[in-house]
């Protein structure tokens, strides 16, 4: 059986960024930045319920975390400093130089490799922590790179996955109004056909060693502005999955 890509090249161009790009707080990522403490705090959740945590300055040392689709390592550096051995994974060169320079810059101690899953896997290692955030609505055959997200997943590890949920909601939120009106990311950034419902996910990962953990929502708050975890998954929402076999 031939291999199937995970690259949309189309997809892939939008995120030919530098790193000033990247951590650009005000830029065209200014949404990641924003959402950002709310993605670590929710990781961080997972792998406290998941794992016995060292002490509070580096709590997660000792922790193997892949970051798949890393980006400018706007994942990654936090991890870092919470003291995880973090691997930052991307299909674009242009990310893995930008994520790199950052990370040298700030002395933080990430690999950054320029491959895709589905050569990762291969030989890869596997990984306490698999996340992969905001990326599974742009690949190509979402199904398989899913699949080799798992397979990467150590026993007793688990895969955080967040993506936005193909709902009315989702378009009018996150396409018309994130795009059109308020313009928060880059217009066309998104297509409402490759949103992923939770039971996609699901049945993504049938026939795998994990099972679905948990579904938590990502919203926000129109008084105070401010994005929390929440149980709305018409958006945004991460979903866990675990391997339950013993560490």
């Amino acid at each position: 059986m031939s291999e199937k890509s995970s690259i949309n090249q189309h997809e892939l161009n939008k995120f030919n960024k530098t790193e000033q790009e990247w951590w650009d707080l005000a830029g065209e990522f200014k949404l990641l930045h924003k959402i950002n403490p709310v993605r670590i705090e929710y990781i961080s959740s997972v792998i406290g319920k998941q794992f016995p945590l060292a002490e509070a300055n580096s709590p997660f040392s000792d922790l193997k975390i892949l970051d798949v689709g890393s980006g400018g390592g706007l994942i990654c550096a936090p991890l870092c400093k919470l003291g995880a051995k973090v691997t930052g994974l991307d299909a674009n060169a242009h990310n893995t130089k930008a994520s790199s320079e950052h990370a040298k810059r700030n002395n933080l101690d990430i690999e950054y490799i320029h491959k895709t899953a589905e050569e990762h896997v291969k030989s890869s290692p596997k990984y306490d922590v698999v996340l992969c955030l905001e990326v599974v609505e742009h690949v190509a055959n979402p199904k398989e790179f899913v699949l080799n997200l798992s397979k990467m997943v150590a026993d007793g590890g688990v895969l955080i996955l967040s993506t936005i949920n193909r709902t009315v909601k989702s378009y009018a939120n996150a396409i018309i109004m994130a795009e059109y009106v308020l313009g928060w990311v880059p217009k066309q950034t998104h297509d409402h056909s490759k949103f992923v419902k939770p039971s996609e996910f699901a049945s993504m990962l049938e026939g795998s060693c994990l099972r679905l953990s948990e579904l938590k929502g990502l919203s926000l708050s129109m008084l105070s502005q401010e994005w929390h975890l929440s149980d709305d998954i018409d958006v945004n929402y991460f979903a866990s999955f675990v391997d339950d076999k013993k560490l």
